[in-house]
């Protein structure tokens, strides 16, 4: 700050100023008016000499950060027109993993490799910060990252120009992330998850990799076919992305294949669920040879209603059923508590596969599906009572509501009866509360059963994709773009599950999404950045774990510029 001295004809008038750099534009402001000469020289000998030793100290003061902001608003004047004054700062945690996992690097790497003149890092880190924070098209995404505290220095045309490259590039980015990913935290390879979905298009044309095929959302649009294998710390490992119309079963050797070959993995076991479990996969995980060098082994679960007869009637019967840590036959027909989770376990052999097949039971797990079928048969009766039963779309209700066409002898049926199928839920309700799973280890059930359990994290981490992250409907045409699509969803990902770890995973996924989002920043021109969040336990964790802080009452510029060049 400095003095600056207004004079007219009737009076000279002194002002503390401050110089300061608004989008690129040298420009000053009055921090203060400290009055007219005459004024001043009431008070004392000599205004201008005390007006600079008054700035000095204010000055002085300012640097030891203790001097108080003043900002003057008045309620006449009219804000600037296209000028934006709030801004995200909740990207920047997640750019301190981006610069943490080196994607800057591999994208320099990339660069040097394709001689292209956009700046790859810049486009690829804000479609993956506006995955999170802004999830939308790519037109829309770079018109949102315009309001990140560090607007992007890219056009949009280039986004899509980077689209292309990513493709091509997406296996070297996923082995070259999983490396990074080593020295930023603990990963756990011992067990892969492996899971298959897929994601719609809003469109009615097959077309490359958009085909028709089974949606598991029941949707009449072309899909594409995302697979994806996680470690057993619930952390993404790698993706592949298939036609929609591909047998899922087919996907999972090619990518288990590209993961020991670039990723340099050798000895796990691979998880899966029943949908997958082929005799084929099995087979290529059934490498148990104490002699080999690398082994693999899986386990999957197994449909207890697919079973051979022979097995089934062993699975359902109500005796020789054991607790882990007792060697006591108990008949579960008997058994009251919910809490035990009963188990039987044999080992099966199959076009010479030697598998172990394990089937618990469970009361609560017995009560609950119980309670589902329930709920299914009223919304099925419901169905009837409306006469909607051939005008909705199928669903899992509707199985249990069964056709009966009505005709007098001789003549054509016409008139269909519709009834709940109590044959079906009779049949259906013989399996509540048993759970099959297979596999080549040779290793106590209570551990088979703790590793087939954490399944569920494959499962929420596409759930986080799609509704977190908007990755479907996808409105990308050509196929390299489609995949380079999926590569930043996949990357987002694997930033918010390192988040995640960084803060223990004390808070939900909801909680931590929505304070990103919510951490806004109102930018008082010359001065620096208000926060307008609330701080909260998780704001207070995010500021500790990643050693700054931005929820003082105003952010000076010389500050934050100081946190976004330690979290770069």
């Amino acid at each position: 700050m400095r003095l600056h001295i207004s004079k007219t004809k009737n009076a000279m008038s002194l002002y503390m100023i401050k110089s300061f750099r608004d989008n690129g534009i040298n420009t000053t402001k009055i921090v203060k008016k400290l009055g007219t000469y005459q004024e001043l020289k009431k008070e004392h000998d000599d205004p201008i000499a005390w007006a600079n030793e008054y700035i000095k100290k204010c000055n002085e003061q300012e640097k030891q950060k203790e001097a108080a902001v003043l900002v003057k608003y008045s309620p006449v004047t009219v804000i600037a027109k296209d000028v934006t004054n709030c801004f995200n700062g909740g990207y920047l945690f997640l750019q301190k993993i981006y610069q943490g996992l080196k994607l800057d690097t591999i994208c320099y790497d990339i660069a040097d490799r394709h001689r292209f003149e956009f700046n790859l890092d810049a486009i690829l880190s804000r479609l993956l910060f506006a995955r999170l924070i802004f999830p939308s098209s790519k037109l829309a995404t770079y018109e949102l990252s315009k309001k990140f505290i560090q607007p992007p220095d890219f056009e949009l045309h280039h986004i899509y120009r980077a689209l292309e490259v990513i493709s091509k590039e997406s296996d070297y980015i996923q082995s070259e992330i999983y490396k990074n990913s080593l020295a930023v935290c603990n990963r756990n390879t011992e067990i892969l998850y492996y899971d298959v979905t897929n994601y719609f298009f809003e469109i009615e044309k097959e077309e490359g990799l958009k085909q028709y095929g089974f949606s598991k959302e029941h949707r009449p649009n072309p899909i594409v076919q995302m697979g994806l294998f996680m470690d057993a710390g619930g952390m993404p490992l790698a993706f592949n992305i298939s036609a929609g119309n591909t047998n899922e079963q087919t996907t999972l050797i090619p990518l288990e294949e590209k993961i020991l070959k670039d990723f340099k993995l050798s000895n796990f076991v691979v998880c899966t669920d029943a949908g997958l479990s082929s005799y084929v996969n099995r087979e290529f995980n059934d490498i148990t040879d104490k002699e080999a060098p690398n082994k693999r082994f899986f386990i999957t679960t197994q449909s207890i209603k697919k079973l051979k007869e022979h097995l089934k009637d062993w699975a359902l019967e109500k005796t020789g059923w054991k607790i882990v840590g007792s060697d006591r036959l108990y008949n579960i027909s008997e058994e009251t508590d919910p809490e035990k989770i009963f188990y039987k376990e044999r080992w099966i052999n199959e076009k010479e596969l030697s598998q172990k097949l394990i089937v618990t039971f469970s009361i609560k797990y017995r009560d609950y599906q119980a309670k589902i079928r329930a709920n299914q048969i009223n919304r099925a009766q419901a169905t009837i009572d409306k006469n909607k039963v051939d005008t909705q779309p199928q669903t899992s209700h509707k199985r249990l509501i069964k056709k009966v066409y009505c005709t007098v002898e001789g003549e054509v049926a016409k008139k269909t009866k519709h009834s709940i199928d109590t044959k079906l839920i009779e049949e259906e309700s013989e399996y509540d509360g048993f759970y099959g799973v297979c596999t080549n280890m040779n290793e106590p059930v209570s551990r088979i059963i703790e590793i087939n359990r954490k399944r569920w994290e494959v499962e929420e981490s596409f759930m986080i994709m799609k509704s977190e992250f908007k990755a479907r409907p996808v409105y990308l045409s050509r196929d390299d773009r489609i995949k380079a699509h999926f590569m930043t969803c996949f990357l987002t990902l694997l930033l918010y599950r390192v988040l995640e770890k960084k803060l223990d995973n004390k808070f939900t996924h909801r909680q931590i999404i929505d304070t990103l989002r919510n951490m806004n920043f109102n930018k008082v021109r010359g001065e620096g950045y208000i926060p307008v969040y609330t701080r909260t336990d998780l704001t207070d964790a995010l500021h500790e774990k990643f050693g700054f802080r931005t929820d003082y009452q105003i952010l000076k510029e010389e500050k934050l510029k100081h946190i976004t060049t330690k979290s770069n």
